[in-house]
Parts: structure tokens; sequence; C-alpha cells
């Protein structure tokens, strides 16, 4: 399975990849893992948060619902959704073929500095890889 090195992840199998800065923050990019999707099967529904909700590391912030479960979202970042992937509503399944591209999630202003992140070599041994 792929873990790019390019981003930091979450013991909940959730990524994060810095896009730049949008005024005065950073913006975090948010998808969920090859791992995640693996385990989870066909993806078939995705709850997303909404432009403007203020969000929190810890905190369920949507779901991820496959052919076999439901499984919680959550932010990797503290801070306010600033885009979502509107196209996942119709095609919630491209985050199976694509996870870390056209299946990114939504899109954070972070209002901290991401503390507690795991490398992609801390999370590769996290999942066995």
């Amino acid at each position: 399975m792929a873990t790019p090195d390019d981003r930091r992840y979450t013991d909940q199998h959730e990524w994060a990849l810095v896009q730049g800065t949008e005024g005065a923050g950073t913006v975090v990019r948010v998808g969920i893992t090859d791992h995640a999707q693996d385990a989870l099967g066909d993806i078939v529904f995705v709850q997303l948060p909404e432009v403007g909700d203020e969000v929190a590391p810890g905190t369920p912030i949507g779901e991820v619902e496959s052919t076999k479960s439901v499984s919680e979202l959550f932010a990797p970042v503290s801070g306010t959704v600033v885009a979502v992937n509107a196209a996942l509503a119709d095609t919630p399944e491209v985050i199976n073929s694509a996870p870390y591209e056209d299946g990114w999630m939504f899109d954070v202003q972070a209002s901290d500095t991401p503390e507690g992140l795991l490398d992609a070599d801390a999370y590769r041994e996290l999942v066995g890889e």
C-alpha cells in the first residue's frame, strides 16, 4: 500500500498535507489513507464537514460509509474548514482508487501548528507495512 512521504498521518488513519498559506493561517488538505480505504472496502457514502465549520483533533466531523462498515472522520488539525471535495457526494468510490489525489476530503485553515502527527515511516510502522 502507498504511504507518501510528503504528508503527515494520524493514528486514526487520516493524512494531512500542507497546501500553503491563506491569510494568517496554513491550509492543510485532509483525506483518509490507503490503508484505511483498503480496510473499509468499497466506499459508498461520505459525510463531510461544511465550509466554515470549526474542527479540532479528536472530535468526529464526518463519516465514511462502506459496504463493510461506517467509520468516523476526524480532523488532524484545529481550524476552520475552507473547502470540501464536493465531487465525493456523487463519486465517493474515488477514495478507493485515489485516496491521496482526487479522493481528498477537505481543507482546513489551521489555527495552530499541527503537532503529534506521524511521519510516513512512523505510520508505516503503525500499520505494519
